[in-house]
């Protein structure tokens, strides 16, 4: 068998190798392979809209500024912010501050480390590594006001609030980015022209904390009643955080809602690194400690406000800018003191202390809500009780207190200054003194008797005594300090209305006075001021000083600007004025004022006058010593009713005399008045206004004061019979009862005491006193200087308008 020939070998077969995993591929790389030209245009798009948006913004950038639009920074170069100007009291006492932008300036150097980090902290943490603008703050906040499509946040600096403060005029307050841009461009500028240390300087003066207070030594006086340079770590955080909201972080209004934003700021300064554990954790729990009314610079607002009005209409637009020193009359202890006694007197009022009182009180209206209207602010509308309170240095008329209402916040309206209200018989001691000068003295016998006025429609005016009753003649003395209405009105009349007139213009009162027989009784109304300082003629014996409050104004240079001089001028001699003090010592030791004042234990030489209207709308009590005027009114703004028998002696005195009480404990006591030369003493028959001789035997007698000439020239009769009270006796031995009340029906005869001639010479007629009054009906006199029957002109209409402050 052939064996097969082999073939060629066939080739080895290949060498199989196991395949090599290719890496996975990324994710998205498919997405990007897929979708690549799309994402070419896209980035494409973006980028051209980028380099739009960025062209965009280097053109506003550039052209932002352009035609003048923003400011030139170089005017920081003499920028001097505004300033208040500042009252003193006179002891030169801080009182307040005047202006539209209450500020005083300090140095960097003045104002401590701990107030400045608190701040930089608080509202710039990169200002010292920054040029205007803090780039890093820029995307964050940009992004946050994206997403709450509002503007939730700002990225501003010290530098750009200093810009956005100083040049608001140029640059507003609109949430707008061309507000920012140029905001950001002046910051850029004024980083480049002056160092940082200036910056802050002015950003810590200009910059608002609320409260009416613009920088931090204004605000730490405003809230805390010190210096900057005394502030702690928690004063100072508590400052820092009021520029993101000042009403919001207000300590007096939210003290809960401010104590948390310090500790807050607190914690940020220790997280920086500039105050250590111990010192945040004694300024987290350190309380929140504000100064008092006196201490910030809220003493006697209706006093500071009376004063601006005054500077305004001198200086303008100087007094709000260029920070005036003002010096003024003010005695900061007695402010204190009269605004302690005139509202715990109205307290004691509302409280029912003197009888039932029925109107609102302050209490209940503060309660239910006040009523936030400006201009109701500004008037006499208060629904609840009020008062004013004068204290005047009688020898220069120097203000020492004034208070013009309960709540200057609430009602700005100076009862002090600007009311007109009835004086009552607290005008009655300037008839009385008409009479003085006119012969009549304390001992001259004035008749308590009924009066009928005949009115134009027909009807009678018949005034009253307060207590209903007559006492027939008695003297003056007597009629002044138990304020007998009937007697005023008689000796009124007697002198005439002109004569009376004008004895109130020679006292100070520049208030219209009608020729009427009520004036005699107060019924023109009187600014408050007037009537106090019009007992100054009394207090000095004879000399009437003007009030004022200024002593003098100077610019920060010290220069005077402005001293106004105090008006005084001569009223009565000193023997007449001596006489006046005489009969008014009686009103408090044994008179109307007796309970407030003799009898609650104040023994320093005083004299005054109680006062009540009417309708019992108000009430007044004025005194004085040798060296202190006061006087207090209380009555509601629409006049009514204070309660049911309503006194001046009652409801109006006794705050006179805490005020005075609480002044002499801390000065000593004054003299008494000293007794002038040409003043005598007689020894006289009671009620008779006669000389004693020992003949006349055991009569009634006293011993009362005259002015030299005047004493009387009859002398009691011996053997004549007199009453226990000095009256003579009728021919039955009896005297005639005229204390009562007259009986209805019973006629009333018009009292006129004297026949004057019907010319202007009766109204300067000097009389001699009259020991005897004719008991019988006597002739009106036919008219007055003006030629009008006095007697038939009707009295005053019964309301009485008050002025209200003009637009602040």
């Amino acid at each position: 068998m052939t064996s097969p020939t082999p073939g060629p070998t066939p080739p080895p077969a290949p060498e199989v190798r196991a395949a090599t995993p290719r890496p996975p591929r990324p994710a998205g790389a498919s997405f990007w392979r897929r979708h690549a030209s799309t994402l070419r245009v896209l980035a494409l798009v973006v980028t051209f809209f980028g380099a739009l948006a960025a062209g965009g913004l280097y053109a506003s950038w550039a052209l932002v500024c352009r035609g003048g639009a923003c400011p030139a920074v170089a005017g920081l170069e003499g920028y001097s912010p505004r300033q208040t100007s500042k009252l003193y009291a006179a002891d030169e006492r801080f009182v307040a501050e005047i202006g539209n932008e209450r500020r005083t300036l300090v140095t960097l150097r003045e104002i401590p480390p701990v107030v400045r980090d608190a701040f930089l902290v608080t509202e710039d943490k990169r200002f010292y590594s920054h040029s205007g603008v803090d780039w890093l703050r820029v995307p964050g906040a940009t992004l946050r006001n994206v997403r709450a499509r509002r503007w939730r946040e700002g990225f501003s600096t010290i530098t750009m609030q200093l810009a956005r403060n100083v040049f608001s005029e140029d640059i507003s307050r609109e949430k707008t980015v061309v507000r920012k841009l140029r905001e950001a461009k002046v910051a850029r500028e004024i980083e480049q022209r002056y160092p940082k240390d200036k910056i802050l300087e002015l950003y810590l003066n200009q910059i608002y904390l609320g409260a009416g207070a613009y920088g931090v030594e204004t605000a730490a006086q405003r809230y805390f009643g010190k210096s900057v340079r005394d502030l702690n770590l928690a004063e100072a955080a508590t400052l820092a955080a009021l520029p993101k909201g000042p009403s919001l972080y207000d300590p007096r209004r939210f003290p809960e809602r401010a104590v948390q934003r310090r500790n807050t700021i607190v914690e940020l300064m220790r997280r920086e690194g500039v105050v250590n554990d111990a010192d945040a954790s004694l300024a987290r729990a350190y309380p929140l400690q504000l100064a008092t009314r006196t201490e910030n610079g809220e003493t006697a607002p209706y006093f500071v406000e009376w004063v601006r009005r005054q500077l305004e209409e001198k200086f303008g637009r100087q007094l709000y800018e260029d920070g005036l020193k003002v010096y003024t009359t003010l005695d900061v202890d007695m402010q204190s003191a009269a605004e302690r006694a005139l509202e715990a007197q109205l307290k004691r009022i509302e409280a029912g202390r003197f009888g039932a009182y029925r109107h609102t009180t302050f209490e209940q209206y503060q309660a239910r809500g006040r009523d936030d209207a400006e201009e109701t602010r500004a008037t006499a509308n208060s629904p609840y009780l009020q008062g004013a309170f004068v204290a005047v240095d009688p020898r220069t008329g120097a203000v020492r207190a004034l208070v013009g209402g309960r709540d200057f916040d609430d009602s700005k309206f100076n009862r002090a200054t600007q009311a007109l209200r009835q004086p009552g018989s607290t005008f009655k001691p300037i008839v009385y003194a008409a009479a003085v000068q006119n012969g009549r003295m304390p001992a001259s016998i004035v008749p308590d008797e009924p009066v009928a006025v005949p009115q134009a429609d027909g009807s009678e005016w018949t005034p009253q005594n307060f207590d209903g009753k007559f006492e027939g003649p008695i003297p003056m003395r007597r009629a002044l300090y138990l304020s007998r209405n009937l007697a005023a009105i008689n000796v009124g009349m007697e002198l005439g209305p002109q004569t009376v007139i004008a004895e109130a213009r020679k006292f100070g009162l520049s208030t219209p006075i009608p020729p009427y027989p009520a004036i005699y009784l107060g019924s023109a109304d009187v600014y408050p001021i007037e009537m106090v300082a019009a007992y100054s003629a009394f207090a000095t014996l004879g000399t009437r000083s003007s009030p004022f409050a200024i002593v003098r104004v100077e610019n920060q240079r010290g220069d005077v600007l402005w001293q106004p001089e105090p008006v005084r001028a001569p009223v009565l001699s000193p023997e007449e004025a001596y006489v006046m003090v005489s009969m008014m010592k009686d009103v408090n030791q044994r008179g109307t004022a007796y309970g407030a004042v003799w009898g609650n234990g104040f023994r320093i030489p005083s004299a005054g006058k109680t006062g009540t209207t009417n309708d019992g709308a108000d009430v007044w009590y004025v005194g004085y010593t040798p060296d202190l005027v006061a006087g207090v009114w209380i009555g509601l703004d629409k006049p009514q009713k204070i309660k049911t028998n309503a006194q001046g002696g009652e409801l109006a005195a006794p705050a006179w005399t805490a005020f005075m009480t609480e002044v002499y404990r801390r000065k000593p006591a004054p003299p008494d008045w000293p007794t002038p030369s040409g003043i005598v003493e007689r020894q006289v028959v009671a009620g008779a206004n006669k000389l004693y001789v020992p003949e006349c035997g055991a009569v009634p007698t006293v011993s009362d004061i005259f002015i030299a000439g005047l004493e009387p020239v009859e002398v009691c009769i011996p053997g004549e019979g007199y009453g226990p009270d000095g009256y003579p006796l009728d021919s039955t031995g009896a005297m005639a009862d005229t204390t009562s009340p007259l009986a209805p029906g019973t006629p009333v005869r018009p009292t006129v005491p004297f026949d004057l001639p019907p010319d202007s010479a009766a109204d300067t007629l000097r009389l001699r006193p009259s020991p005897t009054r004719p008991a019988g009906t006597r002739r009106r006199p036919a008219s007055d200087a003006a030629g009008a029957n006095p007697a038939l002109v009707p009295p005053p209409p019964a309301p009485r308008p008050s002025v209200p402050p003009p637009p602040r």
